[in-house]
C-alpha cells in the first residue's frame, strides 16, 4: 500500500486535506436550486463509502509496504473496528447538526462557533492520544487559525441580509463542534500510528479505517439523515420518494461531493503516520479558510464590501497563513 515516508510529503498530504474539506460544498452550489441539503446529503455520504473502496482496492492494495486493504480487513479487531465506526456515527452526527445550524443561524455564527470548538479541542484529544510535535508552536497557531475563523464570520456577518433563529442555531454549533472534535480520535485510535508498514495484529491501515468509518457514516444516516428529511430545522419535511426522483446529473454531483471529502480524510489518515494525528487533524480544519477563498474569488460573495469587511478577510487571511505555518514547524 501507498506510505508516506517524510515529513514534507506529510504535510503536502494535510494541505490537500484542507483543500478538499473546503472544496467539496462546492458541489452543493452546482446542484439543482431546488435540490434540498437533506437530500443532497444522501449523495454525498454514498460517494465517501465508495471512494473508501476505491482507495482501499487501489492504493490501499498495491506496493510492497504495509498490509493489504483486503487481508488488514480480515485481521481487523473487534475493538478497531468498533473504534472507526463510532468514529463515522459521531461525524455524520456533528455534520447535520452544522449544516443545520448555519441554516439557522447563518455561517457567519455557525462556522466560528463549530468548527472553532472542534478544532481546539480536537487538537487537544489528538495530541493527548499521540503528543507528537511542539506543543506550543501547534496551539499558537491552532489559537491563530481560530481568530481567523472568527474573523471570517464576522465578515460574513456583513455581508449577510437579515438574521436567523440565532439561539438555536448557537447551541447546534455548540453541541457539533463537540462532536466534531471527538470524531478523528476515534479512527486515529483503531490505527497503529506508529508503524503504518507492519502495524501490530488487530489494528488497522488507513485505508481499512477510512474504510469502516465511511461505513458507519452511511449507516448511521439511516437514522441522522432520515430525521433531517422528516424533522427539518427549517422548511418543509422532505420524502425519500423525492430523492429517487432527482436527475442522474444531481445525484453524481452530490456524490462527487463525497469523493472529493473522502479524498482529502483519507490523505489526512494517511499523513498522520508521519505528522500526527493533532498536526494532520489541526491542519485540515482550516477548510473554512478555504471556503472563504472559493467565496471571495469564485463565487464573488464579498462583492461590493465596504473597507472594514475587506480589511477584516485581509487581517483574516494573513493570520490563516501563519498560523498554518507555525503548525507545520510544530511538527519539525
Amino acid at each position: 500500500m501507498f506510505i508516506v515516508n517524510s515529513y514534507f510529503l506529510a504535510v503536502i498530504l494535510c494541505v490537500v486535506t484542507m483543500i478538499c474539506w473546503g472544496s467539496w460544498g462546492n458541489t452543493q452550489k452546482l446542484a439543482a436550486k431546488n435540490w434540498r441539503y437533506e437530500l443532497f446529503y444522501w449523495d454525498y455520504v454514498l460517494g465517501i463509502l465508495l471512494f473508501s473502496l476505491l482507495i482501499g482496492f487501489t492504493l490501499g492494495s498495491h506496493g510492497e509496504l504495509g498490509r493489504s486493504f483486503c487481508t488488514d480487513l480480515m485481521q481487523l479487531s473487534g475493538a478497531a473496528f468498533l473504534s472507526a465506526i463510532i468514529g463515522g456515527i459521531i461525524f455524520n452526527a456533528s455534520n447535520i447538526l452544522l449544516s443545520a445550524s448555519v441554516s439557522l443561524a447563518g455561517m457567519s455564527v455557525a462556522f466560528p462557533v463549530g468548527v472553532g470548538i472542534a478544532l481546539v479541542l480536537g487538537v487537544i484529544l489528538n495530541y493527548i492520544g499521540q503528543p507528537k510535535g511542539d506543543a506550543l508552536l501547534l496551539f499558537t497557531g491552532v489559537a491563530l487559525v481560530v481568530i481567523a475563523i472568527i474573523l471570517n464570520g464576522l465578515a460574513s456577518g456583513r455581508q449577510q441580509k437579515g438574521g436567523g433563529s440565532g439561539r438555536k442555531g448557537i447551541i447546534l454549533a455548540v453541541v457539533a463542534g463537540i462532536l466534531m472534535s471527538c470524531f478523528y480520535r476515534f479512527v486515529a485510535a483503531a490505527m497503529d500510528l506508529d508503524n503504518f508498514e507492519s502495524p501490530m495484529p488487530g489494528k488497522a491501515t488507513p485505508y481499512t479505517a477510512f474504510f469502516i468509518f465511511s461505513l458507519g457514516i452511511f449507516l448511521s444516516n439511516f437514522l441522522w439523515g432520515t430525521l433531517a428529511m422528516k424533522k427539518p430545522f427549517q422548511g418543509e419535511p422532505v420524502s425519500y420518494k423525492t430523492y429517487f426522483g432527482g436527475s442522474r446529473g444531481t445525484h453524481l454531483v452530490g456524490i462527487l461531493g463525497g469523493c472529493v471529502w473522502g479524498l482529502g480524510t483519507v490523505l489526512s489518515y494517511i499523513a498522520a503516520g508521519k505528522a500526527g494525528a493533532a498536526i494532520s487533524y489541526a491542519l485540515g480544519q482550516g477548510a473554512p479558510m478555504i471556503a472563504a477563498l472559493w467565496g471571495v474569488f469564485v463565487w464573488k460573495e464579498f462583492r461590493g464590501a465596504d473597507t472594514t469587511t475587506k480589511s477584516l478577510l485581509t487581517m483574516m487571511f494573513g493570520l490563516f497563513i501563519i498560523g498554518l505555518a507555525l503548525i507545520v514547524k510544530a511538527g519539525n
